[in-house]
């Protein structure tokens, strides 16, 4: 297959084709003994079989391009939090471009352009195995329906992420075999109809179950085509030719999912995820034993693979001494205990390479002690992996030289969680004037001494931890620095389908199954509360509010007249943080992105020197500087860049 041709590259071998023609035979000159091509590959069962495949492994690559998809948002941002707390008087400072949303984010940025790179390669792979299907011989008609299904969806699936991010968008239907410079926008209402068209026919022909796991379902269709008819029902700018009608068709097919059988929610969230002893060292699971449970959970309708053999091909975090391509959840989220005390840099807490810091908001989501999914979620106790001591001499803000020793086992740091606050100096750890404890002890957002806002109160010690350990990905007997997990990501899971159907209700869509609104979004938040089920938990009312009095909190069980947007999108955040690369997308389709941004991320609230600068403008990206060059006439910049 060629590139796709709005993505135009000079390819060499081009070049060494016309340069072998002039010469006498050589190792340059082609013999292909099997007079093997695309042309009669492709039409022979198993070639056909293989281009279908082929389809499948480039959503790694994809999905791993978080960085638009999260970061910015109100739960996720790429610069952490010791800027804000420790220089609010340095107008010089700034995030990165995604949090910030200031000058520098325009059509130059790197990750805009893989993610168009890579959703448009994807769909012309898409496009030939559906334009080469009916020249496929010796394929029965219903196993070639099915796999012309599966590619309508994939297809489907990368132009419904290109619409959201760039609204109106090229949108090429069959393969691309030779090079062109001329792009021709398609308005996003018409992207969204034939989303519709081509998710319906995928219904009509997929089956419940797949023998190879990991392939597209009957449901997986249906909930892509939810998430369209809802996105579409909320129609962003008047643009996408959204109607009532949209929030009832994605109820209906949410509640097709649920009364299927097919998926039901886990009795135990921390099921979903890879097994793990909080205490490292004292782990017995192996790394491929830790993820059996969560990736057989039914639950989960549609996930990318990575413990599949048959289904390791592909590019994305590529391993050139086994071939391999690992899962990186396991290091991009929040940071690790690398600078605690005694805490070795091995594979024993992974590696961790944070693109995505959770904000203090996310944390002060969640009730710490009712919500299962806040410990599921955060690792909140480190221990030490290797024997030694440390010596906090010159360190500030000791009253006296120390140097402490630890063993393997040893408690080493602990981050109580928002609503614990520390209260008594006798309560910190002895490396903390007053302290009494052999380890760190600090509040979630009591981060640096006694928190408080000056840089002469930070705390600067290898005992520190700015906080818990983004834990829910974490998956153990990996090795520091490969990066080849092997959990498979879960794209579309049940809980979303509940959360989805309330978000319809309270839209206004009609005629659900299983009552109202508030009653779809308890069957998630009950089984997070598991024993405590039916109980109302808190969160702060102001989660963004650090300084805020911990008494001052908000139940987040619905009722039929407080659930609303905001509370769904709240249960969204809890149930699915990390997952999905999806809270940009419901952020924007719900028309809160700037508003819960602003309110939840303080990088985004700093904007440009202390001025927010988030805007209208920046709900849709900036086409990217390759696509700009490489077309002609020049395709048309979004308005504001």
């Amino acid at each position: 297959m060629k590139r796709n041709k709005i993505t135009i590259y000079v390819l060499s071998l081009a070049f060494t084709a016309v340069m072998a023609a002039g010469c006498k035979k050589t190792f340059l000159d082609e013999y292909n003994p099997g007079n093997r091509t695309t042309d009669n590959y492709y039409t022979e069962a198993a070639g056909y079989e293989s281009l279908v495949t082929s389809c499948y492994p480039l959503l790694r690559d994809i999905t791993q391009q978080r960085v638009p998809t999260l970061n910015g948002t109100d739960l996720f941002a790429a610069s952490g939090w010791t800027g804000l707390v420790l220089f609010p008087t340095q107008t010089t400072q700034s995030g990165s471009p995604y949090d910030g949303y200031d000058i520098r984010m325009n059509s130059s940025l790197g990750e805009l352009q893989t993610l168009w790179d890579l959703l448009y390669r994807e769909i012309n792979r898409c496009n030939a195995a559906i334009e080469r299907a009916p020249a496929v011989i010796n394929m029965t008609d219903s196993v070639k329906n099915v796999r012309v299904a599966e590619a309508k969806f994939l297809r489907s699936l990368s132009l419904f992420w290109a619409v959201q991010q760039w609204g109106d968008i090229p949108m090429p239907l069959t393969e691309t075999q030779t090079a062109s410079l001329k792009v021709v926008r398609t308005p996003a209402k018409d992207v969204y109809t034939q989303l519709v068209t081509d998710l319906n026919d995928a219904i009509a022909k997929l089956p419940n179950t797949q023998p190879a796991q990991g392939r597209v379902t009957k449901s997986a269709a249906k909930f892509l085509l939810a998430r369209v008819y809802l996105t579409r029902g909320w129609n962003f700018n008047n643009s996408l030719g959204g109607t009532q009608a949209d929030f009832t068709n994605a109820l209906a097919l949410c509640d097709d999912i649920i009364a299927s059988g097919l998926h039901p929610l886990e009795t135990d969230w921390n099921r979903l995820w890879p097994i793990h002893n909080k205490n490292p060292k004292r782990e017995t699971v192996t790394a491929a034993g830790s993820v059996a449970i969560a990736n057989a959970s039914k639950e989960v309708i549609f996930a990318i693979q990575y413990a599949n053999a048959a289904a390791h091909n592909g590019d994305a975090n590529l391993s050139t001494s086994n071939g391999l391509i690992g899962n990186n959840m396991h290091t991009v989220f929040s940071d690790g205990p690398n600078n605690v005390a005694q805490e070795s840099r091995t594979g024993t807490y992974n590696r961790f390479l944070p693109s995505h810091r959770v904000t203090w908001a996310a944390m002060r989501l969640f009730d710490p002690q009712m919500d299962q999914r806040y410990e599921g979620t955060f690792n909140s106790v480190t221990f030490a992996t290797v024997n030694g001591s440390v010596s906090l001499k010159n360190n500030k803000p000791y009253p006296k030289d120390l140097s402490l020793s630890y063993v393997i086992n040893d408690t080493t740091a602990i981050v109580l969680p928002w609503n614990r606050p520390v209260t008594s100096d006798a309560d910190y750890g002895i490396n903390l004037p007053g302290g009494t404890k052999k380890y760190s002890v600090q509040n979630v957002v009591d981060l640096y001494y006694k928190g408080k806002v000056t840089a002469g109160q930070q705390i600067i010690d290898p005992m520190a931890w700015s906080g818990p350990m983004f834990w829910k990905f974490w998956q153990p007997g990996l090795v520091y620095g490969d990066g080849f997990s092997t959990f498979n990501d879960p794209l579309f899971r049940a809980a979303e389908v509940f959360l989805m159907a309330a978000e319809a209700i309270v839209k206004g869509g009609t005629g659900a199954k299983l009552g109202t609104a508030d009653v779809y979004y308890n069957r998630v938040l009950d089984r997070a509360l598991a024993s405590n089920a039916g109980k109302s938990p808190m969160r702060a009312a102001n989660p963004a509010n650090v300084e805020e009095p911990v008494s001052n909190v908000v139940s987040y069980r619905a009722t039929p007249a407080s659930i609303n947007i905001d509370m769904i999108l709240d249960e969204y955040g809890r149930e699915l943080l990390g997952e999905g690369n999806e809270r940009w997308y419901q952020l924007k389709r719900t028309g809160k992105l700037i508003e819960r941004a602003v309110a939840f991320n303080g990088w985004v609230k700093w904007g440009n020197g202390g001025t927010t600068t988030l805007k209208a403008t920046h709900l849709l990206r900036p086409i990217p500087q390759g696509m700009l060059d490489n077309s002609n006439p020049k395709i048309e910049q979004n308005p504001g860049y």
